[in-house]
């Protein structure tokens, strides 16, 4: 479903990084942080309108091989989903429902009182929970 799940911190800084296949992990990275300026660019569109409390971004952009899906937290930590393009299957509602599954994920993950804010997700479970979510099976 799902190849690369990225979390990034409101610095821009990769808090979670995880994809399916790690023979493409560098492309996949380079999409994700190429997708940061495409969030950057639609946070700052959405400064203008403050009734605006969408978090879901949409479709950031896509490649030849590749849909970048974007969702922007109200504490402006960014979540990027990438998923092959051949999957005509997957429906807009369904990408949403990555994006709150993984958002109640994340809160989890950083409600423990161990977490320290800002750094990278280590938590096992958190981990374990995503790799579920890429395969399809959350």
């Amino acid at each position: 479903m799902a190849f690369c799940i990225a979390v990034i911190g409101k610095d821009n800084a990769p808090l979670y990084l995880t994809t399916s296949d790690m023979e493409q992990e560098l492309e996949l990275q380079y999409h994700v942080h190429a997708a940061l300026d495409v969030v950057e660019e639609k946070c700052l569109i959405g400064k203008g309108a403050p009734e605006s409390k969408e978090l879901y971004l949409g479709l950031l952009y896509s490649t030849e091989n590749h849909k970048i899906y974007g969702f922007v937290t109200n504490s402006r930590v960014k979540f990027i989903v990438v998923i092959d393009s051949s999957n005509v299957a997957l429906r807009e509602n369904e990408v949403r429902a990555i994006f709150r599954n993984l958002h109640m994920l994340y809160t989890d993950a950083v409600c423990n009182p161990f977490y320290i804010p800002g750094e990278s997700l280590t938590s096992k479970k958190f981990d374990r929970a995503v790799q579920k979510l890429m395969s399809g099976n959350a």
